[in-house]
């Protein structure tokens, strides 16, 4: 059985917005070009980057959540690399993010040696504490603390031979402390402004490694933050019955500290929150989307899948169960319903170098927000899955 003919009317009236896709490559373009230094950790990356959020959300017409500003200020340790980032081995120098990273929980170090291999990947430095790991593909990540020994995993590709001469310089930076926060605005409800739907996406990623190299996150998660600000920018155009609510999370990538934060401590009433949608790596598509806690909440999931179906939007969207993988976990675990959607397909750049916005196809972008405010405007208009009976 299909939608009733006054839904179909209720998502036609919703989804005929025409989403400009130039808008999210504009965006992505600025959230990964050098002035942002990967919205991390040197050269005020993140910083910039929630400035940017704030004037963005200013431009719209969004106004704070909690009255006063859009910063929901708080704090944790990081270990920073914003100096010397130089390997040699065998006498042929490293290129940083490329050839090697650095173990985000290593100290700094500088000296030369000579290498013992303890297995078919692994050389160490004993004299050092340096381990040297041949990875096949190079994953870089972000600590709060720092060891008493420092990791250089090197790509297998860049080297001719196997690793015996090692001259290391690398320098890193404790920062405790770090002071950083949630970018949260709303857009009033005309009708029901007590409940809430909720857009979330996280703007922090890896930062730089060295003075020289960037990981720029094209994927994860400019794209999710662009598309957070393309549902921000419509909404403030067409106000809806319930308030919508937009929050830019912080230390994601260092473990989901800033949405814990929010968590925690909520500007909103957490009740009154209809549902949560994250978004985390939207960049591709072409395999179609997958929904985390798809499987906790059904009947969401099914409206959610049938408008897809009907209006051919994607080539899917597959269910998953409850994971603890983005910035809706938290949520969850505070019985706040909750959903993350990733697009699946297209490029595998992922917490390396590679994530850039030059090779990031978008290529569903406008689909993805159709579904969105599709899906939106159902579950606040009280719909339900049809009886296909």
């Amino acid at each position: 059985m299909k939608l009733s003919l006054t839904l179909l009317l209720l998502l036609f009236s919703c989804t005929s917005f025409a989403q400009d896709s130039v808008f999210a490559r504009r965006m992505v373009d600025t959230l990964t070009s050098p002035y942002f230094w990967g919205r991390g950790y040197t050269n005020d990356g993140m910083h910039k980057a929630a400035d940017f959020l704030a004037s963005q959300f200013t431009e719209y017409g969004l106004k704070p959540m909690d009255g006063k500003t859009f910063m929901q200020e708080f704090s944790y340790n990081a270990n920073a690399f914003p100096g010397a980032m130089d390997v040699t081995i065998n006498g042929v120098q490293l290129t940083p993010g490329r050839d090697f990273i650095i173990g985000p929980q290593s100290r700094g170090v500088k000296g030369k040696s000579k290498l013992v291999q303890t297995d078919s990947t692994h050389f160490v430095d004993r004299e050092n504490r340096v381990v040297i790991a041949l990875e096949n593909k190079l994953t870089w990540s972000v600590e709060q603390t720092v060891a008493d020994f420092t990791i250089v995993q090197i790509d297998k590709r860049a080297l001719k031979d196997l690793p015996k001469t090692l001259d290391v310089n690398i320098e890193n930076k404790l920062i405790e402390g770090f002071k950083t926060g949630n970018i949260c605005g709303v857009v009033r409800g005309t009708a029901r402004p007590d409940s809430f739907m909720v857009y979330t996406a996280h703007y922090d990623h890896l930062g730089g490694m060295g003075s020289k190299t960037y990981f720029p996150g094209a994927n994860d998660n400019a794209s999710g933050i662009s598309q957070l600000l393309s549902l921000a920018r419509y909404y403030a155009q067409h106000p809806q019955r319930y308030t919508m609510a937009f929050i830019c999370f912080s230390g994601e990538e260092i473990g989901l500290l800033g949405s814990q934060y929010f968590s925690q401590n909520p500007l909103i009433p957490l009740s009154n929150i209809r549902l949560l949608f994250n978004l985390d790596l939207e960049g591709t598509g072409e395999e179609g989307v997958t929904i985390v806690n798809a499987t906790i909440y059904p009947k969401e999931f099914g409206l959610l899948k049938q408008i897809n179906d009907q209006n051919h939007y994607l080539a899917k969207v597959a269910s998953r169960g409850k994971a603890a993988n983005s910035d809706h976990y938290w949520f969850t675990e505070k019985g706040v319903p909750a959903f993350y959607m990733y697009t699946m397909g297209g490029i595998k750049a992922y917490h390396d170098v590679f994530d850039i916005s030059k090779t990031l196809p978008l290529n569903e972008y406008n689909h993805l927000f159709k579904l969105i405010v599709a899906f939106n405007s159902a579950l606040m208009n009280g719909a339900t899955v049809a009886n296909k009976n």
